[in-house]
């Protein structure tokens, strides 16, 4: 699902949709909102940053190769421990393997990798990897050999991040779930739209939201969106946070299910709603957070038609049926196991490692932020996904699904794995 705004989380069920997660996604996009640092009582963390011997071998590459990372004594955040845990999470990555190795094998893949900017990285090697990973995955016994394992056969390559010296910002998405319709009704008017068939011969400049839609989303009848009205929403916010997230499932009025899916955009950048609250003064961006974006719309709902004409960008949909959300390379995701990056820079379908601070529910529901480690497949993107510095993870389907991608902002560090060249 090609997110185009992966960094604003993700939203949540149907009917209910949990506005908590959607303000993760214009909070994602202020780059700066909470810079958590990873620290670990139990070990230093500046390994796991770029060598200070390494930070002046090549910055203008976006990733830095480097050996695994030796886990500290007792340091179990250093360990997929989920892989092993009392619920083993091997089965999701296992699949989420299996779809990567299929697009490997594409003609879209060996295109991809034909001029991949850094040395040493290639289609082949990349699936060889993998296969050898699925080897050491299915055969060890714990985290602690697979990590081992992984010490002895692979080398890694960290990407550079924000900073050069690997800071990565890490922000979540999910597949929202949602109240639509495929006929218009008073109670449905907003629509999302199919890809123009004409798209290609749009005089470019194309179009902007606001010349397509209008300012309050209803206009579009009117010009070179007509008849191409997929389905309808309820709420005004609704189709514009699909549109961010790239993907959504609908429940439908006579109680089915389907999904839509990222089919196109019409080329223009995405700009941050919570952002803008800020610059106008209506916010302050110290301490925003996604509750209170979502409450102050709630408040002052005429100025969604203000605020989401600022952003020009604006995505066409597909009908995919109840499909599994997909990534920008055309296979599932796979929620914990897939990432969205910047695919101008780094390898599309890799075997990656990542380290940041992740919510997860307590017992009473309250979300706790955990510093951990997880083997994902790198199988998405996003239009706010830019740079070495930032990474978009998928938490799945669905409304904790959601809430947890809502406050999901931390800096970590973001590695991909390649077998040494020896092997």
């Amino acid at each position: 699902m090609k997110k185009i705004l992966a960094e604003l989380g993700k939203f949540s069920k149907v009917i209910a949709i949990s506005f908590p997660v959607v303000l993760s996604i214009f909070l994602v996009r202020m780059q700066s909102l909470v810079h958590q640092e990873l620290i670990s009582p139990e070990c230093q963390v500046k390994k796991w940053n770029i060598p200070v011997s390494l930070t002046g071998e090549n910055q203008k590459a976006p990733l830095i190769q480097r050996l695994p990372v030796t886990c500290c004594q007792g340091d179990t955040s250093c360990l997929d421990e989920l892989l092993y845990g009392k619920i083993p999470d091997k089965k999701a990555l296992v699949s989420a393997i299996a779809h990567s190795l299929q697009y490997l094998q594409t003609a879209n893949a060996a295109t991809a990798y034909q001029n991949y900017p850094v040395a040493g990285i290639t289609r082949v090697r990349v699936f060889k990897s993998l296969k050898r990973f699925r080897e050491l995955l299915l055969t060890t016994n714990s985290a602690t050999e697979l990590h081992q394992a992984i010490e002895r056969e692979f080398v890694l390559y960290q990407s550079i991040g924000k900073n050069t010296k690997g800071s990565v910002l890490f922000t979540a998405y999910y597949e929202p779930l949602y109240a639509a319709s495929r006929v218009p009704t008073p109670e449905y008017r907003y629509p999302v739209y199919r890809l123009p068939p004409d798209l290609n011969s749009w005089p470019k400049p194309h179009p902007t939201r606001l010349e397509l839609e209008g300012a309050d989303g209803l206009q579009a009848v009117k010009g070179k969106l007509r008849g191409l009205e997929l389905f309808w929403f309820r709420d005004r916010l609704e189709p514009y946070l699909a549109q961010i997230e790239g993907s959504a499932r609908l429940q439908l009025p006579d109680g089915t299910q389907t999904a839509i899916g990222y089919a196109g955009n019409n080329a223009y950048n995405y700009k941050s709603l919570g952002r803008e609250l800020a610059n106008d003064g209506k916010l302050p961006l110290e301490g925003m957070t996604m509750p209170i974006i979502l409450d102050y719309f709630q408040k002052y709902p005429q100025e969604l038609n203000i605020y989401i004409p600022r952003d020009r960008s604006f995505v066409f949909f597909q009908e995919n049926h109840g499909e599994p959300a997909q990534g920008s390379i055309n296979v599932p995701l796979t929620a914990e196991r897939s990432i969205a990056t910047d695919k101008s820079l780094m390898p599309p379908g890799a075997l990656a490692l990542i380290r940041a601070s992740i919510p997860f529910p307590n017992p009473t529901g309250k979300m706790e932020e955990r510093i951990v480690s997880r083997y994902v497949l790198d199988q998405d993107t996003g239009g706010a996904i830019k740079g070495a510095g930032r990474v978009d993870y998928f938490l799945g389907t669905g409304k904790l699904a959601g809430d947890r991608a809502g406050v999901t902002v931390s800096n970590g560090q973001l590695f991909y794995l390649l077998l040494k060249s020896k092997n």
